[in-house]
């Protein structure tokens, strides 16, 4: 079935428990009325592939838990936006405003969650928690008291990699990625470090979101930069990779968290293998070996295996939004599934949790926002002739101001940081 940002499709996960429920009547209502939970990923788009993967990875935390928590089925509503912010939050007000959710999960992309955070002042008697979006300002500006981020978000996912590319001789590199609050987060997460080294940004490309052609943005690229920061996802970085390889391009490149995540790595074209090698940074590497990780891997191909439309191995919008659901769902148990009292309750079991996730124990800050791990990673092909990452470092308890003092940290923009 096609799917377009009108669609809600509704799916109640764990079929035993939903016969029970129809066999029973009475006596299933008596331990808890279903608990409705909105899910919102981009199904169109440039990140239409990693949404489907975020929708596959919060599944994975509900059958994980048959499809209850304290004795109360959990419905959930999906909804599609294309990561326009307009259309993230008018399928959220449906979802919200129409279907009567309870508890909605999403967005996936960096200004949507923006808006859904702003959106969610309004309606006090929800909980809102995060999908996959990883822009900064979603808590670090304005945060929204019953917003909550289970993932830790753009900047945080590049630490390390500044001085990653030190290490091999990068001392002067050019910046190309979308032009949206996401990639703003990385690439500040990255010039932090980077310029505090040393290292020298002299051009920031900042192209459409959704764009097709980068042949402008390719002739630009200096003689004397000593390799590329790409932070594009999904098509984007598809049809960049293509038109740089066709163009002759030789520059080394890094990538952004969504620039090597799954979905991208096994694209079918040429010029994918010329990423064997790419350093990078983000919250998951596929290679990693914690007992936690390979447990998430192996239900996640069992579940999802790839000719039923899974990846090799778990993508970051899988990650991300199973941690986000998996936070949803331990909250509710811990409260044993009560939402009265305007889900106050609720929320402060959400504050105080410590979220066993597949890379290691998430907390949240005063904003609600998670402090995490992050991995430094490199691409590399196996035997099968598929791309991963492997670790080249760890780095645990990322804050969200990076260890910067707070008088002096600045949310990252088109022109912030600056070390030309």
């Amino acid at each position: 079935m096609k799917v377009t940002k009108r669609v809600l499709m509704r799916s109640v996960l764990g079929a035993a428990a939903a016969a029970a429920m129809a066999g029973f009547g009475g006596a299933a209502w008596a331990q808890g009325a279903p608990v409705k939970i909105g899910l919102l990923a981009t199904l169109e788009g440039p990140f239409a592939a990693g949404g489907a993967d975020g929708m596959r990875g919060a599944e994975l935390a509900l059958i994980q838990r048959g499809g209850s928590v304290a004795g109360r089925k959990i419905e959930i509503i999906k909804g599609s936006s294309n990561a326009n912010p307009d259309v993230a939050v008018n399928a959220t007000r449906k979802l919200v405003e129409q279907d009567k959710v309870e508890i909605m999960v999403g967005p996936l992309s960096g200004s949507e969650g923006i808006a859904v955070k702003n959106y969610s002042k309004t309606q006090p008697g929800v909980t809102f928690i995060n999908g996959g979006s990883g822009a900064q300002a979603t808590t670090l500006v304005d945060p929204s008291p019953n917003f909550f981020r289970f993932n830790t978000e753009g900047a945080q996912w590049m630490v390390g990699l500044g001085k990653a590319a030190i290490d091999k001789g990068y001392k002067r590199v050019m910046v190309i990625a979308e032009d949206y609050a996401f990639p703003y987060s990385q690439v500040q997460g990255f010039m932090a470090e980077f310029c505090r080294l040393g290292g020298k940004v002299p051009v920031k490309a900042w192209v459409p979101l959704g764009g097709k052609d980068y042949a402008s943005t390719i002739a630009r690229i200096p003689k004397d930069v000593d390799a590329l920061l790409v932070v594009l996802g999904g098509a984007d970085a598809v049809n960049f990779l293509n038109q740089y390889e066709a163009a002759g391009g030789d520059k080394p490149m890094m990538g952004g968290s969504i620039t090597v995540s799954q979905d991208v790595l096994n694209y079918r074209g040429k010029r994918r293998d010329s990423l064997v090698g790419t350093i990078a940074a983000g919250p998951v590497a596929d290679a990693f070996d914690g007992a936690d990780w390979k447990a998430f891997v192996a239900d996640y191909k069992k579940n999802f295996p790839v000719d039923k439309g899974g990846f090799p191995s778990p993508s970051l919008f899988a990650f991300v939004y199973y941690v986000n659901m998996k936070a949803a769902l331990d909250g509710l148990a811990a409260v044993n599934g009560d939402l009265s009292g305007g889900q106050l309750k609720y929320r402060e079991a959400l504050s105080k949790l410590e979220l066993k996730g597949p890379t290691g124990t998430v907390k949240l800050d005063g904003n609600r926002q998670a402090i995490g791990t992050t991995f430094v990673t490199e691409v590399v092909k196996d035997a099968k002739g598929d791309l991963s990452t492997k670790v080249l470092r760890k780095v645990d308890n990322v804050e969200q101001l990076l260890g910067i003092p707070k008088d002096q940290f600045k949310v990252g923009s088109r022109d912030e940081p600056n070390c030309p």
